[in-house]
């Protein structure tokens, strides 16, 4: 029996909690407004952010992702469930390919701050703090799980992700 409790504890530790590549990573969980009030106090300073892929620029030393900040959960996953707060630019030595990095992917990022770039977005001028990547994570995919009722024709969808609901759904 205490090999099943020890079996069970690992297993749940291993299920939960933030990606190794994001937790082993020194990074301070600070918002975006608090770094663009005091960028000087933040220069150099390695930070924790995620969000969604606006866009990938590809230049010949750099690539540059302009991401949707949100707050992010105790697992490092971005809360796109809460409303965004602005925008900030991750950059990279390395080739980051937009096939891989495609818009409104969710992103988590550590490195340290590097200053601010201005981007014109429409006809505002919006000034975004940029970090260099260290570690970078891009999220999977959720798919929405279906459940099969015997008492209509068709899967329904679930309440829960990956787990089916015991709930009856009625026919529409």
């Amino acid at each position: 029996m205490k090999k099943l409790i020890i079996l069970f504890s690992i297993a749940l530790i291993g299920c939960s909690g933030m990606p190794s590549v994001l937790k082993n990573s020194p990074a301070v969980d600070v918002q975006l407004n608090e770094v663009r009030n005091n960028i000087a106090g933040f220069q150099g300073k390695p930070i924790r952010w995620g969000g969604t892929i606006i866009e990938v620029e590809n230049e010949d030393r750099v690539s540059r992702i302009q991401v949707m900040y949100y707050p992010l959960s105790s697992s490092g996953r971005p809360k796109t469930d809460s409303p965004p707060q602005g925008r900030f630019i991750i950059q990279s030595q390395n080739f980051l390919d937009p096939a891989i990095y495609k818009k409104d992917a969710k992103i988590t990022v550590t490195g340290p701050l590097n200053g601010i770039a201005q981007r014109t977005i429409g006809k505002k001028m919006l000034q975004m703090p940029i970090i260099d990547v260290e570690n970078i994570y891009l999220w999977p995919e959720e798919k929405d799980s279906y459940y099969y009722s015997p008492y209509c024709t068709g899967f329904y969808p679930s309440l829960y992700y990956g787990f089916g609901s015991p709930f009856y759904y009625p026919c529409y």
